[in-house]
């Protein structure tokens, strides 16, 4: 069984997890882990595989043989992850220029959902720059984004100020110019989470549909013992930014889907009782085995 998880300890837990109960893993190492998710999702390269929760979101809108295993490796909060090199601010948005990776990515899904629900953005009036595609082939971007020219870093157009804003969470270089266009945004952000009762999830586990019916007992196996070592993480603000089972994900997981979907970076609408319908159908187990 292939294995692509990018926190060792989460994938040294599942590793022991699955080889007790007779399945050899075999652990990919994929580094930054979100580019597993391309042959993930349009190969079924891996049985386990770390995945942004967007990229398995356009999965299950467009068929692909992926399910979900509801154990969140990485969520935090993503208010801090607009900047300027300027004397904007997040008011300004409508009009300028703002960059991101590619419009599928998770981070920039949930800040455009921040713009549009907290701030009264019109995200069709913003000139939006990405600069590569996402990880689901079927999937394009709107006609109102437009892509970089080839060859043109997000970084550098950014630094160089030929951007007014960038969406950038790991990718954020390092420069004494850049702050958050987000007055106060670490208090944003947790009063946001206080409010909604949960905290932004960037990326989740999915299963292969097909390693899923071939090795239940491994998956399930391999969510308890991850589930356990998220367990012993001490709280971290506001919200659980690695919560576990289905009931603890509905909440982030169904916001992301309604942001991705008016900001069409979904095809239709993907409700979470359909994400736990194929995954239990798919184990053989009901919801209740998953935290459900």
């Amino acid at each position: 069984m292939k294995l692509v998880l990018g926190r060792d300890d989460l994938a040294a837990a599942a590793e022991s997890a699955v080889r007790g109960i007779g399945t050899e893993p075999e652990r990919l190492d994929v580094r930054p882990v979100h580019k597993a998710a391309r042959g993930m999702v349009g190969e079924s390269s891996a049985d386990i595989c770390e995945l942004p929760i967007v990229t398995l979101l356009q999965a299950v809108a467009h068929d692909r043989p992926v399910v979900l295993l509801p154990v969140t490796t990485l969520g935090r909060f993503q208010h801090q992850t607009l900047v300027t090199c300027g004397d904007l601010t997040v008011a300004d948005v409508e009009g300028r220029s703002v960059g991101i990776r590619s419009w599928s990515q998770t981070t920039g899904v949930w800040v455009r959902g921040f713009l549009a629900e907290q701030y009264g953005a019109d995200l069709r009036k913003v000139d939006w720059v990405v600069y590569e595609g996402g990880h689901v082939d079927e999937q394009h971007d709107p006609s109102w984004v437009r892509r970089a020219p080839a060859g043109a870093r997000l970084q550098a157009d950014f630094l160089d100020g030929r951007l007014d804003f960038g969406i950038m969470g790991n990718e954020l270089p390092v420069d004494d110019r850049i702050r958050t266009a987000i007055p106060d945004a670490a208090q944003v952000a947790a009063a946001w989470a206080r409010d909604k009762g949960f905290a932004p999830v960037n990326h989740v586990v999915g299963v292969s549909e097909k390693a899923a019916r071939k090795h239940s007992a491994a998956v399930c196996a391999a969510y308890d013992a991850m589930r356990d070592v998220l367990a012993t993480a001490p709280p971290d603000g506001p919200a659980d930014l690695n919560p576990v089972g289905f009931e603890a994900l509905r909440g982030p997981v169904a916001l992301a889907a309604a942001y991705a979907l008016e900001q069409d970076a979904l095809p239709r609408p993907v409700d979470f009782d359909e994400l736990v319908a194929r995954s239990c159908e798919a184990l053989g187990v009901p919801s209740s085995r998953l935290g459900g």
